[in-house]
């Protein structure tokens, strides 16, 4: 299922600075600004009073040029998955034009350095079989690393939708920050920070669904207007099964919430008077697996069936209900 695309947010020079900023995917229409590092590349000078680190190197224009085997991830970077095919075409473009704008760096231990943006061209680099980087160094509390993280990967629309949630709480978390604070920083309204921050209260099948694809936001926010988590659970085992469309699951999860239930009942069974100590045992089986679960018969002898609606359905009720030494 395809990925939403979502608007552009504020610029990473306004963090940065103001040098100009280029993806290497309009690389094609514009001719490259730097060179290759094969290139003559020295060390400063003793005399000089550039404080380069150990492992950097610096050519006649001034550029600084690192092995990207030596840089680290940011630790607080958002992104947690990087598409091989996209990083590929990525590495293709690199060959032909090279690396446009530098990746922003910081001294890290061991003469290692941490990625504060870049780290997709510091990969596809990798690929592309670059002995040479160029690089900028900064320095930053880690609180901004996390803001220029986010930011980059939100300004090339690079975050699936439950990476850029987590993003947005992990910066509340670490700067103190409330939902206004943070759409200010990354450019969006207040509404998109908090619609993206409810995606964080599904549950984590869920959430590994919209990660990859198998589900949409929009399925995503159907899926979180439904009251009960047994009948949550039910409607997302109806969309994965189905291809269900988002008008579709919404309108399923206002049958639901209205008391509706996705299979019902024969009108014989509707007609009988159950026991009640049967219902009541019922509905504790149904919280405590997250799921329908029809209990037939009477306290002595009957039947228990606990529904599934996909393999990390019955994955996760496995996980309940074997407990593995």
């Amino acid at each position: 299922m395809a990925k939403l695309k979502r608007g552009l947010g504020r610029g990473v020079d306004a963090l940065l600075g103001p040098a100009p900023v280029q993806s290497e995917e309009s690389a094609a229409e514009e001719k490259p600004v730097v060179e290759r590092p094969a290139r003559t590349i020295r060390k400063p000078s003793a005399g000089t009073n550039v404080n380069v680190p150990e492992g950097v190197t610096v050519d006649e224009q001034g550029t600084m040029w690192v092995d990207p085997r030596l840089l680290k991830a940011n630790p607080h970077q958002p992104r947690t998955s990087f598409d091989e095919a996209e990083l590929n075409d990525l590495a293709a473009s690199i060959r032909e034009h090279g690396i446009i704008q530098p990746i922003t760096i910081e001294p890290a231990e061991e003469g290692n350095f941490y990625i504060i943006a870049g780290e997709r061209r510091t990969r596809a680099s990798i690929i592309a079989g670059l002995e040479k980087v160029p690089v900028q160094i900064k320095h930053y509390n880690e609180e901004k690393k996390l803001e220029i993280a986010l930011i980059e990967n939100i300004q090339r629309a690079d975050l699936n939708p439950v990476e850029e949630a987590q993003a947005y709480y992990n910066l509340m978390q670490l700067a103190g920050l409330n939902q206004d604070e943070v759409a200010k920083k990354v450019g969006k309204n207040r509404t998109t920070v908090a619609n993206a921050l409810r995606l964080l209260k599904l549950p984590q099948d869920m959430q590994d669904s919209l990660t990859n694809g198998q589900i949409t936001a929009g399925h995503a926010r159907a899926l979180l207007a439904v009251v009960n988590p047994a009948d949550q659970r039910v409607l997302f085992g109806k969309i994965v099964a189905n291809s269900m469309s988002v008008r579709e699951a919404e309108n399923q999860a206002k049958n639901l919430n209205e008391g509706g239930r996705a299979a019902k009942k024969d009108k014989k069974e509707d007609t009988e008077k159950r026991d009640p100590d049967i219902m009541a045992l019922e509905q504790k089986f149904i919280n405590a697996l997250g799921t329908k679960v029809s209990l037939k018969g009477s306290l002595s002898r009957g039947s228990l069936v606990v529904d599934f609606f996909s393999r990390a359905d019955l994955d996760r009720l496995y996980s309940i209900l074997i407990k593995e030494e």
